[in-house]
């Protein structure tokens, strides 16, 4: 099948060009329209938290709020006041404002700060403004503001600046990791691939993928919100997928060119071979990704749709722009022979963790465990102001709350009723409230339509915290003689925390199960996937206690250029978890198919390890070096998720293709010997009904120009042994040697 799709994109390779260019222009297009369709994807709403949101947003006419915070001169200077009046009727008048107070218009003491040097502006905007960046609200404030009070530092934060200011950042660092990551790569591509026009193969398979996924993406995204956090998945995987398949492929379509085949026979074998591969690679990376659809979370879904829709199109681009590619430019790719375990460092390095397999094990086992440590002691943030970068004004005014302004340094937890406010009751249950440990303030907001109600409690401390998360129990466990559903940031966290703890074990269920079948349809041992996932594991946790290590305890924080706050966000162990699941066990399909493919030669299974890993070694470290390059470019980035996102990812690959490929494969397969085979009988029989076998066609070598073997060894010339090895084994490789070529 991959042969013969091969062949048509080989002899019809300018209409595959062509249609591809189309796809990209097309695609291009598409993005641009998505960009303006993106719209943050919102929580699970069968919470506690989202239904009491939900009945307060549908009684109030209130939206997002923004907070102007003054600083400098004192407060009570009559210039200042006189100033600062000014500029609240200015923002009055901005599109979308429908109040505004001030410390000179509110008696309330919480809009001045403790020393009388700050004041605070408290800006109501309608429903829905300031939720993407296309808003102007924000934009028009921070204008008015600028210069207004003389003296005074001007700075506008909340909650609608928050998610203008964390919609912007995103963008930008999405383009600043495209800046810095794209050049690298193909420096670094130049190197591996030794020319240009191989280095070039992958970007423009890379650039392809990406904008063709642009075209479904803005099909979901008129049906479901679509968050701008897709674009960083489409990038991340589109071009980090692009390169590992244009690796493996390049170097099939090498050792073909080696082994005597013409252009287009080597295509043909490329794609019968490398493009199996892919294909099962393809399929554990969506199929890893897919496990996030079980959680039921828009976010989750969101990420779910863009990867699968990218990791589709990825694998389209390997099995048809690749080939095309490979047949316009084949003629100027350098030709090598493909090796064993004796002709290079990957080889000797699997011998020599043959010879000690239990010490390799065991060391790197123990070395992954003790890494995987500070994952102990996680905590968890979600959409913390403080992950915004350190020079936005939301980031600085909500700090400044925090220090500086008593019962504003917090969101509120809020108790939403559906009785009036001026019931008796709710005034009695607010004052019990106002007596609890750990409570700052407590208020009753008032206006609300259709009988509901909303209690205000100020948790001490951050909005997300120890003292809040004790609230949000404490409210949840006692509450009243009437019905009340408890909200705000922190129980929404507790919520989100509540529904991965509970949907956790299914996706990761789902995720190995299928894995393993994948797996044994690829290799026909159980023995095999159910290793694969245990090392992945093994992988994951240091990975996880490595995030927990730097963000959390703040470890390398002046070199990364952040702030720790104690927490990591509630949603990174989960998408690093899929996302670096579907990597790893691309990385293991490479290295398990050249294995597979010698062990079904005839070589024993520490010969076929030797083989397997000294064949794909240099392609697996080549692909992890090159995914680290466009992972790093996000650690570049402001936001202090998209560090996190990038870091962990760059680590979970480097530890994956070095310690667990490139050790604890070769030890563990070792110590497990023939049984790595192993299967029941009743499965043997489906595999050889249903697996999937390896039979590529043999490239065919040109008639009138077949390479001799030499003769005769000596100084710079290839032994016999050498020669044969140039040649692909099995049924192909015999085809292709001819008779009389050593064996």
């Amino acid at each position: 099948m991959f042969a013969t799709v091969a062949r048509f994109c080989v002899a019809h390779r300018r209409w595959v060009l062509a249609a591809w260019t189309l796809l990209l222009v097309i695609g291009l297009a598409a993005g641009a329209l998505t960009f303006k369709l993106l719209k943050d994807a919102g929580g699970n709403s069968s919470s506690e938290s989202a239904r009491g949101a939900a009945i307060l947003t549908k009684a109030s006419d209130a939206g997002p709020t923004a907070i102007v915070l003054v600083k400098g001169p004192p407060v009570d200077a009559a210039s200042t006041h006189v100033a600062v009046q000014a500029l609240t009727a200015k923002l009055d008048q901005v599109p979308g404002v429908t109040g505004v107070i001030s410390a000179y218009t509110s008696p309330d003491p919480q809009l001045r700060a403790r020393d009388g040097h700050a004041s605070l502006i408290v800006v109501s905007l309608q429903k829905n403004i300031g939720q993407t960046p296309e808003s102007s609200a924000i934009t028009t404030m921070r204008a008015d503001a600028r210069g207004a009070v003389p003296g005074a530092r001007v700075q506008v934060g909340g909650d609608a600046a928050a998610m203008s200011d964390s919609n912007k950042a995103g963008m930008s660092d999405f383009m600043r990791a495209v800046a810095i990551s794209f050049p690298i790569l193909l420096i670094a591509l130049f190197f591996i691939f030794g020319g240009l026009r191989p280095a070039l193969l992958p970007l423009v398979a890379g650039f392809s993928a990406i904008a063709a996924t642009f075209i479904p993406l803005l099909g979901v995204a008129h049906l479901t919100n679509l968050a701008s956090y897709a674009l960083d998945v489409v990038m991340l995987l589109g071009l980090g997928l692009a390169v590992d398949y244009s690796l493996l492929m390049v170097n099939r379509f090498r050792e073909a060119r080696a082994a005597g085949a013409g252009v287009a026979a080597s295509v043909e074998h490329t794609a019968a071979t490398a493009g199996r591969t892919v294909t099962f690679s393809a399929l554990t990376v969506a199929t890893a990704l897919s496990g996030l659809f079980v959680f039921g979370d828009p976010g989750f879904n969101a990420v779910a749709i863009s990867g699968i829709a990218t990791v589709l199109v990825a694998l389209a681009a390997a099995l048809t722009l690749i080939p095309a590619l490979l047949a316009a430019w084949g003629p100027k790719l350098k030709a090598k022979a493909r090796q064993d375990a004796e002709d290079g460092l990957f080889g000797r390095l699997a011998r020599r963790v043959q010879a000690r397999p239990w010490l390799a094990a065991l060391g790197v086992a123990g070395l992954l465990a003790a890494a995987a440590l500070p994952f102990l002691h996680v905590n968890y943030g979600l959409g913390d102001p403080r992950t915004l970068p350190a020079s936005s004004q939301s980031y600085q005014v909500d700090k400044a709350l925090l220090t500086s302004f008593p019962g504003m340094q917090a969101d509120p937890i809020q108790v939403v009723a559906r009785i009036p406010a001026s019931d008796p009751r709710i005034g009695a249950y607010a004052a019990r409230l106002a007596h609890q440990p750990g409570v700052t303030a407590v208020s009753v907001e008032h206006g609300l339509r259709g009988n509901v109600s909303a209690i205000d409690v100020i948790p001490s401390g951050s909005s997300q915290g120890a003292t809040a998360a004790h609230l949000v129990g404490m409210l949840r466990d006692h509450r009243p003689g009437f019905r009340t559903w408890v909200t705000g940031s922190e129980a929404s966290l507790t919520d989100f925390k509540a529904e991965i703890a509970s949907r956790i074990p299914y996706a990761a269920a789902w995720i190995a199960l299928a894995t393993f079948a994948l797996l044994f349809l690829m290799t026909g041992s159980v023995v095999i996937p159910l290793k694969a996932v245990a090392m992945n594991v093994l992988s994951l946790g240091a990975t996880f206690g490595a995030l927990v290590w730097v963000f959390q305890d703040g470890h390398l924080a002046s070199l990364l250029g952040f702030t720790a706050f104690g927490a990591i966000e509630a949603w990174a162990p989960v998408i690093i978890f899929t996302f670096a699941f579907g990597l790893s066990m691309d990385y293991e399909v490479f290295l398990l198919s050249r294995i597979k493919e010698a062990h079904d030669e005839g070589h024993t299974t520490n010969d076929a390890v030797a083989h397997g890993l000294q064949r794909s070694g240099r392609i697996i470290t080549s692909a992890a070096f090159l995914m680290v390059i466009v992972f790093l470019g996000y650690v570049a980035g402001q936001t202090l998720d998209v560090k996190e996102f990038g870091l962990a990812l760059a680590i979970a690959v480097a530890v994956d293709a070095t310690l667990i490929r490139c050790l604890l494969v070769p030890a563990t397969m070792t110590l497990l010997g023939k049984a790595n085979w192993w299967a029941p009988a009743p499965l043997r029989r489906l595999h050889r009904r249903l697996g999937l076998h390896e039979a590529p066609a043999a490239p065919a070598r040109p008639q009138a120009s077949a390479p001799a073997l030499p003769q005769a060894s000596g100084p710079g010339l290839p032994t016999a042994r050498r020669a044969a090895a140039a040649v692909p084994h099995g049924s192909a490789g015999r085809e292709l040697a001819g008779a009389g070529a050593p064996r």
